[in-house]
């Protein structure tokens, strides 16, 4: 005798159910994907500046505390600019001088520049009038506090990939944030939908003792909200800018 096994087909409300929860899952494991992605982007970026600073440091012994020269004042070669004198000290300049965050990155690769970008208060001696330096931190000599003294940022996604675009100006930087997002990216990294006005995420801040913190975009807003000098080196502790 011939068994004829039925085979169940599923049903309208079954199906409804699958695809409810296939969505629940994608809504929970989507965001958390890309949190991940960012995570290691992040994670790539902050090496990055680590070995950049690991190479500035090893520059200032090998030219008696001197930091390196950006292009101000001389924009025509791009070799003056800080990230080329340090190809020596840096395994793979061209790859260690692009973020993987960055959406110009190839941009700067070809006209050869780079997604970060140094603290102005730092690396470009401010002078007067007449010519005479008033103000000069360009020596690891002049740090006091490296630990709390900035080298270098992310740069801005709207900085065109110039190779004067290599310092920050920084000493316009207080209460106005429109100038802060205009050389550097705040929220660079992070996942989900970015603000219009930059103060969801975060960005990497590299220190002159070579370490490397991770800056909320909303902390510094409200940093510089309150007009303080984001940028310039403390000379002694009271003069520290906590960025968390």
């Amino acid at each position: 005798m011939n068994c004829i096994t039925a085979r169940r087909a599923f049903t309208l409300i079954e199906l409804l159910v699958v695809i409810a929860i296939i969505a629940v899952l994608a809504a929970i494991l989507v965001p958390t994907l890309a949190a991940v992605q960012a995570g290691g982007l992040q994670s790539k970026c902050t090496s990055n500046l680590r070995q950049i600073g690991a190479a500035i440091i090893l520059y200032t012994g090998d030219n008696n505390g001197a930091l390196p020269s950006t292009t101000h004042g001389d924009a025509a070669q791009y070799e003056r600019s800080w990230i080329f004198t340090l190809r020596r000290y840096l395994a793979d300049c061209d790859k260690v001088r692009i973020s993987p965050a960055d959406p110009r990155g190839e941009e700067r690769l070809r006209e050869k520049t780079s997604s970060y970008i140094l603290n102005s208060w730092v690396f470009v001696p401010t002078y007067g009038p007449f010519g005479d330096i008033e103000e000069a931190y360009n020596n690891i000599r002049q740090l006091p506090l490296p630990t709390n003294t900035i080298f270098a940022f992310n740069i801005s996604n709207q900085a065109e990939p110039s190779i004067s675009n290599d310092h920050t100006h920084c000493q316009n930087w207080s209460g106005n944030w429109a100038r802060v997002c205009a050389e550097i990216q705040p929220d660079i990294h992070g996942s989900g939908k970015k603000r219009s006005d930059h103060t969801k995420g975060s960005s990497n801040f590299l220190f002159a003792d070579g370490h490397v913190e991770s800056v909320e975009a909303e902390t510094l807003k409200e940093i510089i909200d309150r007009g303080e000098p984001v940028g310039r080196p403390p000379q002694e502790t009271s003069q520290i800018i906590s960025f968390r």
